[in-house]
């Protein structure tokens, strides 16, 4: 009897995740859908699901209404080096943390943590006047500096993760005469390439989807972003709704090839290193 129960529950529970699923899939299947049609088919009553014909149009219109190919390599720049400093500043920081003892440790660990409580509204009014103050608007500075003086999410779980590293690889790494600099990029980043795989991904995603940020700082559009440069596509009297639907496509399709390929790498990160401790 209990058996059986059990067997309804696991029944009901794997139904739900699948209408879950479902409700979460169809949005990106209607765009999809929607970028290989024309603008008459979309919004047609009783609606079309599979197009008659499909219309590559859109997605050379995508490169010729905008500067599109632009925003890609502005948003591949910019990712490129969030992730670099992601990299450099928690790895330093977390192992410091973690690993090397000094007066204020706790304290500083203690604040960096409590800046996760701020919300990102807070900071926006902040933000802008001490990058207008270091003549930083219109540039691509306030969208990459930050990402050199750490993250406190991304410290926290590296913290986290180094604990797990015995010290004794410190220790025999300093009896053959290294420094710390050297342990953290021979010792400790060959072993904690899982950790740093979930902080490359997340900050991926996080730099990817930006659009608050480009849209406070950016004012030409030669430097825009993909996310705000998809707001191109809109005007007041008319939005090319295919072209658009082929827009957000292309610039959806690399966070969707990143899932499945560092799927993996991403729970083994987080079951290694981000939710011990």
């Amino acid at each position: 009897m209990k058996r059986s129960r059990g067997n309804i529950g696991l029944l009901f529970s794997y139904a739900a995740l699948v209408l879950v699923s479902i409700a979460s899939v169809l949005p990106l299947l209607w765009q999809v859908r929607s970028s290989f049609m024309p603008i008459n088919d979309i919004f047609r009553i009783p609606m079309i699901v599979i197009p008659k014909s499909l219309e590559w149009k859109n997605y050379r219109d995508v490169f010729t209404l905008v500067p599109f190919a632009r925003y890609y390599l502005n948003t591949v720049f910019v990712v490129l080096v969030n992730i670099a400093g992601a990299f450099v500043s928690n790895t330093c920081i977390a192992y410091a943390i973690a690993r090397v003892n000094f007066r204020g440790r706790n304290l500083m660990y203690a604040l960096s943590l409590g800046t996760m409580m701020l919300p990102a509204s807070v900071q926006l009014i902040p933000f802008f006047i001490e990058w207008n103050w270091l003549h930083g608007i219109n540039t691509y500075l306030p969208l990459t500096v930050p990402a050199f003086f750490g993250n406190a999410f991304f410290i926290f779980m590296l913290v986290q993760f180094f604990k797990t590293v015995p010290k004794d690889y410190d220790e025999a790494a300093f009896i053959d005469g290294a420094n710390h600099p050297q342990i953290i990029f021979k010792v400790i980043v060959p072993l904690a390439k899982p950790a740093l795989a979930v902080v490359a991904i997340f900050q991926f995603m996080t730099t990817w989807n930006d659009f608050m940020g480009p849209l406070l700082f950016l004012n030409d559009s030669k430097l825009y972003t993909l996310a705000i440069g998809l707001r191109s596509f809109i005007s007041t009297f008319y939005t090319p709704w295919p072209v658009l639907m082929a827009a957000a496509t292309l610039t959806v399709a690399p966070l969707i090839i990143l899932f499945f390929a560092a799927q993996r790498s991403f729970v083994e990160g987080l079951a290694m290193g981000g939710l011990k401790g």
